[in-house]
């Protein structure tokens, strides 16, 4: 659909604006994004790499109480809370607990659900489009489960995913062996999985680096290492945005910026509830012997590690903190990470290099991106943001959710 073009300005170029700059430059928009760093630098570039468009359940569930005084005390649990002296962790963290409950984890997941959805078709129209060199898989998913209590848990979870038209099922130890020969080891510890045949994976980093090589020969203006200050208003509307390379105008212009966009927003007079949720990765090598690494997308809900194959190397991502921006690599984390992958699978590398990576996904209390414009912020401001640990998966859907709420405007 080509609709009267606009000059579009994309702040941030980490997967979600890129994917925002693709989908505005489809819809014949003239675009420029603006990034500090390179693209997928943040919290992109080492992400789980799995794309769960089947299997969304939110961090705010009610099991989240019971957990609650581990949270706070334990130094080994993968999620982690450290207050501090910062209004935004405490307000941010009272919603959070507030959103820790049935009905709003159901009405959670079926948004996310319906964004995946879009997001699906619109990471295949993309691939159709640019053909990214990404280490793409569709090999499907096995989340693990320790114990009968934690799998009979996820069964409430699957069925509620399956009555909004998610394809999943709970598979046995023997059954998961058999659809991941590299976990043949490992059945005595598992009570079960639940298997989503449909999800994917890639190299998110890849990705950005894709669309940025695309993007830029048709014409995208990439304005990288530049600092945004602030923005220059006129009449209620935003007129251009301040960097360290001058003032950027533009009709319009999109907040990608993921857990840096709290704080642009406020300048805009708008409160936007992204808190960074630490997590970590390590990338290791794998041994190409048959069943000695995963093909399979894995996901241990007890240690909350994935684990995801991206061509010759296999990604291990986990853990969520809410320490603040404190972008330090503690070596018990990363331990963690490579301990996780010698106990589910032993075989799959000898983790020499082990490339360990940190980044801040931007999380809402809920779980729930913050998609289009708000009240409180100029017209010809857009929000795209808060998209958690799921930011690979959405990035597409809710880039043609940004590219529909621009159109009145330009029409």
């Amino acid at each position: 659909r080509k609709v009267a073009s606009m000059h579009v300005c994309v702040l941030g170029a980490g997967i979600v604006g890129l994917a925002t700059a693709w989908q505005l430059e489809r819809r014949g928009h003239q675009v420029t994004v603006i990034d500090r760093a390179a693209p997928g630098a943040g919290a992109s570039g080492g992400n789980g790499a799995q794309l769960s468009y089947s299997y969304v359940q939110p961090l705010a569930d009610p099991s989240i109480w019971k957990q609650l005084p581990k949270l706070l005390l334990s130094p080994s649990s993968p999620l982690k809370l450290r207050p501090q002296l910062d209004p935004l962790q405490w307000r941010w963290g009272l919603a959070f607990l507030a959103a820790c409950n049935a009905q709003t984890s159901r009405d959670t997941t079926a948004q996310l659900l319906a964004l995946a959805a879009l997001s699906r078709s619109g990471f295949e129209a993309m691939q159709a489009d640019v053909a990214p060199d990404c280490d793409f898989s569709a090999t499907g998913k096995l989340v693990l489960y320790a114990s009968p209590e934690s799998l009979e848990g996820a069964r409430a979870q699957l069925e509620l995913q399956r009555a909004m038209g998610s394809e999943q099922r709970i598979v046995s130890p023997d059954e998961c062996a058999a659809i991941e020969p590299a976990l043949a080891g490992y059945r005595g510890q598992m009570a079960g999985a639940v298997y989503t045949p449909s999800e994917c994976a890639a190299d998110c980093l890849k990705v950005c680096a894709e669309l940025m090589r695309v993007l830029s020969g048709r014409g995208v203006r990439f304005l990288l290492g530049a600092d945004v200050h602030g923005f220059a208003r006129s009449g209620g509307r935003v007129a251009a945005v301040k960097t360290s390379d001058g003032d950027v105008e533009a009709d319009a212009f999109v907040m990608a910026l993921g857990s840096a966009s709290h704080k642009l927003g406020r300048a805009l007079g708008a409160y936007l509830p992204v808190y960074p949720l630490k997590g970590y990765s390590i990338t290791v090598d794998v041994d190409p012997s048959p069943g000695a690494a995963p093909s399979v997308n894995v996901t241990d809900s007890a240690r909350k590690v994935v684990f995801a194959r991206i061509g010759s190397r296999l990604r291990v991502a986990g853990m969520a903190e809410l320490v603040g921006h404190d972008a330090s690599i503690p070596a018990t984390r990363i331990e963690t990470l490579a301990a996780a992958t010698r106990a589910v699978f032993p075989h799959a590398s000898p983790l020499e290099e082990l490339h360990p990576w940190t980044g801040m996904r931007p999380a809402t209390p809920k779980g729930l991106p913050i998609i289009g414009r708000l009240p409180s912020a100029p017209a010809n401001m857009l929000f795209n943001t808060g998209h958690g640990a799921l930011g690979f998966t959405l990035a597409f859907g809710s880039a043609r959710r940004i590219a529909d709420a621009l159109e009145p405007a330009a029409a």
